[in-house]
């Protein structure tokens, strides 16, 4: 029978080949905290926050409500991606379904809000409230220069997102600042003298559950808190047997006044919990392995499309709009 502890409910405890007190505890009369003690408790830290990388706390929420931003980042926030691809030219050695297909994964940094769905009737071309043009013509010749062409012996060999331009629509070149590629050096394809390509490219509004290339994000995903406690006291070999066992930055060897050095944890968050120590006889019952179960890591990687500062609010703002949906269905159906 699994082992269970009512100690500790608030943990995950991890043994050496299973994994205790996992079940939730979320019913009627079971927490002794009121509600408004139990919002207190509840918040969200930023931890890290870089151009295309956030890393933030979600503290004091249930497994569901984390699972619920996560996927909504991946699937249900919308951003603008090149839906459909007029060729007129391509005599590269690339087909033209694989250029449309690369053409369409390359993450542009319009802002979504500016856009309306598209409607079916508006054909590819679309209208300025609702799709972005853009142009690719480009052709591959010799380099005529003697001094560069040992070095450089092509001319636009290399096909970079730097070579698209944009085409604005109506009133959008004084509404929208550069929605080109979030990047310029995103290379498109490869060409040799003779090669040439000339397209038009159009970018609507979509969600990744319809395509991956309107998802948001690189990757996104949480884990729990770790939380560790050595209940003996290591000392020199087998303090630095017990650091091995964990990932670097979790377990620090610390000078006694005695000339030791002991084994002390100094930042559990680092842990990947691989359990490695419990291949080592000795060490395995002497420290305690746990998960935190209501505090959640999260790490967010945006493609470049939308700052991961805004895509966590924006991924809320959708959960609102499926609660409110959702409710005034049940409200019709009681009517």
């Amino acid at each position: 029978m699994t082992e269970f502890s009512f100690s500790s409910k608030s943990r995950l405890t991890l043994k050496e080949f299973e994994i205790v007190n996992t079940s939730n505890y979320e019913f009627a009369g079971h927490f002794s905290k009121g509600e408004k003690e139990q919002d207190k408790e509840r918040k969200v830290k930023i931890v890290k926050n870089e151009d295309l990388l956030l890393e933030f706390d979600l503290i004091g929420y249930e497994p569901y409500m984390a699972n619920a931003v996560r996927r909504l980042m991946l699937s249900d926030v919308p951003t603008m991606a090149i839906e459909k691809v007029h060729i007129y030219q391509n005599t590269s050695i690339m087909q033209d379904e694989v250029l449309a297909h690369r053409l369409g994964l390359i993450p542009l940094k319009a802002d979504p809000r500016l856009f309306k769905w598209k409607e079916g009737e508006t054909g590819d071309e679309g209208t300025e409230d609702d799709t972005l043009e853009f142009s690719l013509h480009v052709k591959c010749k010799k380099n005529s220069q003697k001094n560069q062409s040992e070095s450089q012996p092509y001319i636009d060999s290399h096909i970079y997102t730097k070579h698209m331009t944009w085409v604005p629509k109506g009133k959008q070149a004084d509404l929208i600042i550069e929605p080109g590629p979030v990047e310029e050096d995103i290379l498109i394809n490869k060409m040799r003298p003779g090669h040439e390509m000339d397209i038009r490219m159009f970018a609507v509004k979509g969600i990744g559950r319809d395509h991956a290339k309107f998802s948001p994000v690189a990757t996104v995903y949480y884990r729990l808190l770790p939380d560790i406690k050595i209940n003996k006291d290591f000392y020199d070999q087998d303090a630095h047997r017990l650091q091995k066992c964990f990932s670097p930055g979790v377990v620090e060897l610390e000078p006694t006044d005695d000339g030791r050095k002991k084994a002390v944890i100094v930042d559990a968050r680092n842990d990947s919990c691989s359990r490695n120590v419990f291949r080592h006889e000795d060490l395995k019952d002497h420290v305690t392995l746990e998960k935190v179960k209501d505090h959640f890591i999260f790490n967010v990687e945006s493609t470049g499309a939308i700052k991961p500062t805004d895509l966590v609010p924006l991924s809320l703002d959708v959960l609102l709009e499926k609660c409110d949906h959702f409710i005034n269905e049940i409200d019709c159906q009681n009517k």
